[in-house]
């Protein structure tokens, strides 16, 4: 299926930059949670593997 890779990497990459407002925005009001910010690493580098492999 041509294209489907790339919308599912398109989705993701939407995926962690709403993450990122989600993990500030609750950071900025309630305090900082190490295990948010450390999800959202771990999202950061699950999108970044996608991307890399996504042309391989």
């Amino acid at each position: 299926m041509p294209g489907s890779s790339n919308g599912s990497t398109k989705a993701m990459g939407v995926l962690t930059v709403g993450g990122l407002v989600v993990v500030t925005a609750y950071t900025v009001a309630l305090g900082g949670n190490g295990w948010l910010w450390f999800g959202w690493v771990v999202l950061v580098l699950l999108t970044l593997t996608m991307v890399v492999t996504r042309d391989a």
